[in-house]
């Protein structure tokens, strides 16, 4: 079906549009290139050179593919040079009315059987396609930027759209080397559905200052294994952008968690569209660049005005698998180490595994036989928590239910020595509901260490209402020197990395549940088209459907965002027992 298209069309040079072109050019198809005028033909002509030069200069493009390529591309600001071609893709500003009007002009210009493709992210493609006379060939083709680089298209398919129209377009995105799914005409369709709800929540959680936005982005970036963070994704797209695709995705849908945050529209009134313009929530060394530069807003080295409390005896509470990791963190970083299981048995295999760990490190060349020896040696491990009455801070690690873990701080209150720092690694608990059984609520600090913890670099520090200032500065540069990277938030469900990661779960599993598409493409979506290192389902089955509702439930409880009530379709999975990998079953079957 494909083969049809020797020549297309391509309306709109700017980034996106001139990497469609170059996507098209690379795969032997000629492409005729239109702008408004002689100036923004250049510049698309200048985008398409410097891509080309670096895939050059990386070795992905040979100097004879290179002009090659460049020699299949008419420029042209004369949209009546497009009458011949059988596929024009638009790839104009993010605006209704100019859309429709382009493809109101490009009908009366091509064949009666043309397709006619729009890259819109957002808009409606129905309603650009009734601006033309033969609304039945009309499909939308969204690529993802860099179109060069990513795989994914979402091909979308009005309800008027034709059979063989959206067929030819599929079958034209598979020879090129794309990774094509088929959805219907949903403000967002699949990807940027999702995204930027995600994108949203993260700019609310900066303006209402919860977390610096460095911190929001690290947690993303490292919490999460992201590319890269929301605010600096939000630059990279063009605050400008993002505030119409949710605009449009609020106005179509009505959900509350798509209207834009109001600072977005404050920061593009005022011209900080992200990268574009040289400031968004970062500030870059130029318009245009990606260098990021100081500012007000940059966190000053050693700025924290309070003295550190001194540590170097660490308690650890639990025999799980983060209490063991979090043991062998400190024991590897000097820190003398006590730990506490419920039974003997339980202490020695937190050893056990410890000894495993660490010669596992010897063996891949990450550690000597003299550092294996010397963590073990600072190891000890006991039944009885009477044993941390001398350690300078201990950090618990136990089951995920309150009531345990309020009545292990009003022991730990007891026992432990004045000024010793009492942390708890909960993900979803209220932290103050630990500290408010101690007579040291100052002392008490969250401490949320990422699974595998000996692994894993993030490390959450959420300071109560009553936590004392020298403790979260003691947390953080305690982190720091066991080589983890601390961020710093208030004491509400989620935290940083839960609160922003499962409500788009959620969303993922409501799009499932709308029959909009399915688990899979939802899946590849998400890695081809956001780059992210795995798919809301695939994650969702690996961290477990049961434990995912648990957190959705706190979050949902905390904010009573309706938006946020976990889906249906999540709850009755659980109640069936499939619980993802470890039952075999959840959203997808393992063997």
């Amino acid at each position: 079906m494909a083969r049809d298209f020797t020549t297309v069309g391509v309306i709109g040079l700017g980034t996106m549009g001139a990497g469609i072109v170059e996507v098209f050019a690379r795969n032997g198809i000629d492409v005729v290139g239109v702008e408004t005028d002689e100036p923004a033909l250049e510049r698309g002509r200048q985008h398409l050179r410097t891509s080309t030069d670096r895939a050059l200069v990386r070795g992905k493009l040979t100097e004879a593919e290179s002009e090659a390529l460049h020699a299949r591309v008419h420029y042209t600001t004369d949209m009546a040079d497009l009458a011949d071609c059988p596929l024009v893709v638009e790839a104009v500003p993010e605006q209704l009315d100019l859309k429709k009007e382009v493809f109101a002009k490009l009908d009366g210009i091509v064949a009666d059987d043309a397709i006619l493709a729009t890259n819109t992210s957002s808009l409606s493609v129905t309603e650009i396609a009734v601006a033309t006379m033969n609304p039945k060939r009309v499909v939308g083709m969204h690529f993802f930027n860099p179109a060069q680089v990513l795989q994914f298209v979402e091909v979308i398919k009005t309800v008027v759209t034709s059979d063989e129209v959206f067929e030819k377009v599929q079958a034209l995105a598979e020879r090129l080397g794309k990774k094509p799914v088929v959805v219907g005409d949903k403000a967002g369709f699949i990807a940027n559905a999702l995204l930027f709800g995600y994108l949203n929540h993260a700019v609310s959680m900066f303006e209402g200052r919860y977390a610096t936005r460095e911190d929001i982005d690290d947690a993303m970036r490292l919490g999460c294994g992201y590319p890269m963070g929301p605010l600096a994704l939000m630059d990279l797209i063009g605050l400008d952008t993002a505030y119409e695709v949710l605009d449009t995705m609020y106005r179509q849908g009505r959900d509350r968690l798509h209207a834009p945050s109001p600072i977005l529209k404050q920061m593009v009134s005022a011209g900080l569209k992200g990268r574009k313009t040289g400031r968004g929530f970062y500030t870059y060394a130029g318009p245009g660049q990606s260098q990021v530069v100081d500012d007000a807003l940059t966190p000053k080295a050693g700025a924290a005005d309070a003295a550190l409390r001194p540590v170097a005896k660490v308690g650890v509470v639990g025999s799980g698998t983060m209490a063991t990791g979090i043991a062998e963190v400190f024991a590897k970083a000097g820190y003398d180490v006590t730990y506490v299981a419920r039974a003997d048995a339980k202490v020695e295999r937190v050893r056990a595994a410890i000894t495993k760990s660490l010669e596992k490190a010897v063996q891949r060349g990450k550690a000597t036989e003299a550092d294996r020896d010397a963590a073990l040696a600072r190891l000890t491990g006991t039944t009885r928590l009477d044993e941390l009455a001398d350690v300078d801070m201990v950090v618990e690690a136990v089951v995920e239910d309150l009531n345990v873990k309020q009545v292990l701080f009003e022991n730990l209150d007891e026992i432990c020595k004045p000024g010793a720092i009492l942390a708890t690694t909960t993900s979803s608990l209220p932290v103050i509901e630990c500290a408010a059984g101690t007579k040291r609520p100052q002392d008490v600090v969250g401490m949320h260490f990422f699974n595998p913890a000996q692994i894993m670099r993030l490390v959450e520090v959420v300071r109560t209402v009553s936590t004392a200032d020298d403790v979260v500065a003691t947390v953080q540069d305690l982190c720091t020197k066991v080589g983890k990277h601390a961020v710093t938030c208030g004491d509400r469900a989620g935290f940083i990395v839960n609160a922003l990661l499962f409500p788009y779960l959620n969303d993922a599993v409501k799009m499932l549940q709308a029959n909009y598409a399915s688990a899979e493409d939802i899946d590849t979506a998400m890695k081809t088209g956001c780059g992210l290192p795995m798919g809301p389902f695939e994650l969702l089955d690996v961290v477990g459907l049961d434990v995912s509702l648990a957190i959705e439930r706190e979050l949902y409880l905390e904010f009573r965002e309706p938006g946020w009530a976990p889906a249906p379709l999540l709850e009755h999975l659980v109640t069936a027992g499939y619980l993802g990998r470890k039952t075999g079953r959840g959203f997808n079957t393992y063997a």
